[in-house]
Formats: structure tokens, C-alpha cells, sequence
């Protein structure tokens, strides 16, 4: 263990540079000292993407507890369904926000700044919303804006940063996503214990606070090391052309003028909204705007064939991973549950870091398509055991109670899959993006973590969980689909493999 925490940060041995240029995988000005192996930039965007998600994940639970509560007990008083659409709009709008957050970092600000104005407006985000103690409705919901928007600037653009810093690309590329995603995992885990806790126990606004405070201390990180760990890594924007920067920095104001505009209308009065109505038509709306920039960046992308090429593959993963997410988020889930899949992702991502890395070496590391094959497989395993112990509690007549193991296990096949395809997702977007689109690629990724959400809101809407019976067929119609999709990834193997001769094995 001794060994262990010293190499966690480990300079490489005398003689091992001998030239000029950085090693593979360290950028140009970056410390060459590593972390777990891996450049040691990825401590940075490790830790801030872990504070950033702790300020996420930390409101997340308290949002309808806060929403429904009685005005005497210091909350809103809405009904249910009001609230529960309303953090259904934020959450889908937090990841919408991350397309629009690429192209201003691609065309504008570059990765690296659009990453601290991102966390600037998060945190203000949280302030906002704390203050809503004072300010009642207008603050709070002024405070979810500046999240999303945050968000959209933040999220995309720092995960963009984690591929740039292997340029080698391949299976270390995956594995240093695996090692990121344990980060937002520990953030996920951590946050909901000590927000929920502050706001339940002693106050609403404290909890708020405390998730607020989580993102000042990502962004306290990102500040003292970037320059020193990151290197040049991120700094420029993809466009240089000045005619293209004053364009978008006059639709960013046409958007926030929009943006500023339409809450001033409602928290007027002058507009009426109805979340669960909006909250229903988010689907349709963000498969149409997913659809329209496919077909915007053949027709109008500027891109060569090779490019267009690997945007056909991002496609086929935007797809598969919509299937995923509308599928994983079936789960009846709780803050224990949540609890325990991110404990196992902490556990597990160091491990599918080293497997990913070790078939490298024998040059059998499986390509993205068949990770993603692998993971839909695991998924609808995880549905296969819920299935078969719902069908044994029926069988008893809804007197048996089956073991929590049946449950721990589901959750673990459901994280290898989460884990086969997730972070290889995030690694493969950055592989296959064309450099100019590579933000805005990313929030087409998140776009489909999104959609799939919003999917499994419409499919389980429709679902009882306090009638058991209607739980098998649930669980059998979510497995099948995983493993039909599942088989027709895997098909797709060979003819991905044959459309990408030419490009660099680590680019695939």
C-alpha cells in the first residue's frame, strides 16, 4: 500500500526524456510527473469534474423534496408532478446545454476557458439558489438557468481536454476515461450524503449551499493547476478566424438576451409555462435537434470523407447509447440504490483501466462498437436477474421476500456494462470527433445520455411500482431490447472495421 500512494504521482526515473518534446500522452509545457500512470493533467480534470458533479448530484435529490414541501416547512408547496417535471426539464436541459457549450468553446473561448466560465456560472448558479430563502421562486429558478448554462460550458469541454491529453489515442485513452469516471462517480456518491443530510436536518438553503461550495473548490483546483499540469492542452479555440469569433459572440448574445427575455415574460406573468406539457415535448424536441445537426454537419460541416466516415460511427454510438440510457434508468432507483452502483463504479473503473491497457498491449483490445456491445449485453443481463426475482415473488404471491443480494447483483452486471460503454463513449467521441466540431461532439454525447432519460421518464411513466406485477414485464421488455440492440452492435463490428481502414488503430 506503502508503494501504492507513493507511484500515485510519480516522476519518471533519470534518463527516461532525453529530448526536447514531451512523451506520449504529456502536453507541450505540462509536468511530465503522472498520476496512476496516466498524465498528470488528469488529476486536475479528475478532481474538478469530481467537485462539479458533487455540486450536481448534491442538489439533484433536494430539488423535489424542496419543490413539494409545505411553504411552513420552507419549501413551495408545488404538487408533484409539477416538480418532478421541472427537474426533469432541468436535468435534460443541463445536458442539452453541452451542444451549444462545444461550439462557443470550438469557436470562441477554446476548451480551457470555456471550462472556468463554466464553473463561474455554476457556482453563481448555487448562490442563486441558496438565496431563494430571501428571494422566494425568482431566485431559485435564476439559479437553475446559470446551472445549465454552466453546465453546457463546463461538461463537454473538460471531457474533451481528458482525450486531447493522449494523442497516442487507443486503449489508454479508454482507460484514462475509466479513471475520470471513477471522479464523477466518488462526486455522485459523496454529495447526496452530506446535501441531503444539511437539507433535511437543518436547512434547505444550507444544503444548496453546501453543493455550491463543492463547485468553488473545483474551480479553486482548476485555477492553481491547470497551467502547471495541462500545459498548452486546450488554450486556443478550433476557429481563429476573427469574422467567426464576432459572429458568435453575437448569437451568444442573441441567446442570452432570449434567455433573459423569456424569464422576465414568466416571472411577470405574461407567459404562462406548464413543465409537465414541456417536459413531454423535450423528447421530440431534442431527436429533432440531434437529427438536424447529423444532417448539418454532412451537408454544411465542411468535412472530408474520413471525416464523415467517423461521423457515421459517432451516430451508431449516439444510438446505442440512447438504448442504454433509456434502458439503465428503468431501474427503480432510490438514493441507496444510486449509492450502490456508484460504489461499484469506483471499484470497478480502476479495474476496466487496467483490462482496457493490458489487451492493448496484446493488441487485442476490442474496438468501441464491440465495448459498446459488451456493455448493452451486461445491461440486459442486470434486467434478466430483476426479471427472474420479481417472477419468484409473484410465484410466492407477493409473500416472499426475495434476498437484496438479487438486487447487488443486477446493479454489478448493470455497472460492467455502464462501465463497457460509458467512458468508452467519452474516449471514442474525442477519438472520432473532427477537430473543429471535437466540443460540440461532446455534447452530442451527452445529447444522448439526455434522450434516454427522458425515454425511460415516458416508458416508466407508464409503470406502477407499487404494483408488482406489472414489474416482469418491465424487466423482460428492457432486457430484450438491450440484447437485440446488443446483437446488432456487434453485427456492425466488422463492416465499421472495413469503413475505417486507414484511420490509425488508436483513432477507431
Amino acid at each position: 500500500m506503502a508503494r501504492e500512494s507513493r507511484d500515485v504521482f510519480q516522476q519518471p526515473s533519470a534518463g527516461t526524456v532525453t529530448h526536447d518534446e514531451p512523451p506520449p500522452g504529456i502536453a507541450r509545457g505540462a509536468s511530465q510527473r503522472t498520476f496512476f500512470g496516466h498524465p498528470v493533467g488528469l488529476s486536475t480534470l479528475f478532481f474538478t469534474e469530481m467537485w462539479e458533479r458533487f455540486s450536481y448530484y448534491g442538489i439533484r435529490p433536494l430539488l423535489v423534496l424542496f419543490m413539494t414541501a409545505a411553504l411552513a416547512q420552507g419549501g413551495f408547496g408545488f404538487e408533484r408532478t409539477t416538480a418532478s417535471s421541472i427537474v426533469g426539464i432541468y436535468a435534460a436541459c443541463v445536458y442539452l446545454a453541452s451542444l451549444p457549450g462545444g461550439w462557443i468553446a470550438d469557436r470562441l473561448l477554446g476548451l480551457r476557458r470555456a471550462i472556468w466560465y463554466g464553473g463561474i456560472l455554476i457556482a453563481l448558479g448555487h448562490l442563486s439558489i441558496a438565496l431563494s430563502i430571501i428571494f422566494a421562486h425568482s431566485a431559485f429558478f435564476i439559479g437553475l438557468i446559470f446551472i445549465v448554462l454552466g453546465t453546457g460550458l463546463l461538461k463537454p469541454n473538460i471531457s474533451a481536454i481528458v482525450g486531447d491529453l493522449y494523442p497516442e489515442g487507443g486503449s489508454r485513452r479508454d482507460a484514462g476515461f475509466s479513471i475520470f469516471y471513477m471522479g464523477i462517480n466518488i462526486g455522485a456518491l459523496v454529495a447526496p450524503l452530506v446535501t441531503g443530510y444539511l437539507g433535511e436536518r437543518v436547512g434547505w438553503h444550507l444544503g444548496f449551499g453546501a453543493a455550491g461550495v463543492g463547485m468553488v473548490i473545483g474551480l479553486i483546483t482548476y485555477r492553481l493547476r491547470a497551467d502547471k499540469t495541462l500545459g498548452d492542452v486546450g488554450t486556443v479555440a478550433a476557429s481563429r478566424d476573427e469574422r467567426e469569433h464576432r459572429r458568435v459572440r453575437i448569437s451568444v448574445g442573441v441567446g442570452v438576451a432570449a434567455i433573459v427575455l423569456l424569464v422576465a415574460l414568466t416571472m411577470s406573468g405574461v407567459l404562462h409555462i406548464n413543465p409537465v406539457s414541456m417536459a413531454q415535448k423535450m423528447s421530440l424536441v431534442m431527436a429533432g435537434l440531434a437529427f438536424a445537426y447529423f444532417i448539418y454537419l454532412f451537408v454544411g460541416g465542411g468535412l472530408d470523407i474520413e471525416e464523415k466516415k467517423r461521423v457515421v460511427i459517432i451516430i451508431l454510438l449516439f444510438i446505442f447509447a440512447t438504448i442504454f440510457w433509456s434502458a439503465f434508468e428503468q431501474a427503480p432507483t432510490s438514493l441507496n440504490l444510486f449509492a450502490r452502483n456508484s460504489v461499484f463504479v469506483i471499484v470497478l473503473a480502476p479495474v476496466f483501466a487496467a483490462l482496457w491497457i493490458g489487451l492493448g498491449r496484446r493488441g487485442r483490445d476490442p474496438s468501441s462498437v464491440a465495448k459498446f456491445a459488451w456493455g448493452l449485453f451486461f445491461a440486459g443481463l442486470g434486467f434478466v436477474v430483476m426479471l427472474v426475482a420479481s417472477n419468484i415473488v409473484l410465484n410466492g404471491g407477493g409473500n416472499i421476500r426475495v434476498s437484496p443480494w438479487w438486487l447487488v447483483f443486477s446493479y454489478f452486471l448493470q455497472t460492467l456494462g455502464e462501465l463497457s460503454l460509458s467512458p468508452v463513449g467519452l474516449s471514442s467521441m474525442t477519438k472520432l470527433a473532427p477537430f473543429k466540431f471535437k466540443g460540440q461532439m461532446m455534447g452530442v454525447w451527452f445529447m444522448a445520455a439526455a434522450l434516454g432519460n427522458l425515454i425511460a421518464g415516458l416508458v416508466g411513466g407508464h409503470v406502477d411500482p407499487e404494483k408488482l406485477q406489472e414489474m416482469p414485464a418491465l424487466f423482460r421488455q428492457t432486457s430484450l431490447s438491450l440484447f437485440i440492440a446488443a446483437v446488432v452492435c456487434g453485427l456492425l463490428v466488422f463492416p465499421v472495421r472495413r469503413m475505417m481502414r486507414g484511420v490509425p488503430a488508436g483513432q477507431r
